[in-house]
């Protein structure tokens, strides 16, 4: 995967029913508005990779990947880009995580994020 100029993702702990939980999110600039990007695993099981991926700390690199499918049909290509978290130990083993945007206005800040990295 690409690094993208060392945009990190970072985890806060919140309360909810008396338990602690972690929110992930991207902070940025765009036009003079700070932002944070709320982001997620793909599923449930992700969070426990999560856990792993940032072992203890609070935060770790965003890392993108762009992919291109073109329908043989139509001819039409379509294309986006995909996202994860990663983290290394110091014997250089890489630790990652697919992540995506948490909501639709998230999907949309990132883009923007993205294109003015």
């Amino acid at each position: 995967m690409n690094e993208q100029k060392n945009i990190m993702v970072e985890r806060e702990t919140y309360e909810k029913n008396g338990k602690s939980y972690f929110t992930y999110f991207i902070k940025g600039e765009l036009r003079g508005v700070e932002v944070k990007v709320g982001v997620q695993p793909h599923d449930i099981g992700g969070y426990t990779v999560l856990e792993i991926v940032f072992n203890g700390g609070n935060a770790a690199q965003l890392v993108t990947k762009p992919w291109e499918i073109k329908d043989e049909k139509t001819g039409k290509v379509n294309s986006g880009m995909t996202y994860a978290v990663v983290s290394y130990d110091e014997d250089g083993t890489e630790y990652e995580c697919a992540i995506k945007p948490a909501r639709k206005s998230d999907k949309d800040l990132l883009g923007m994020l993205m294109r003015n990295a």
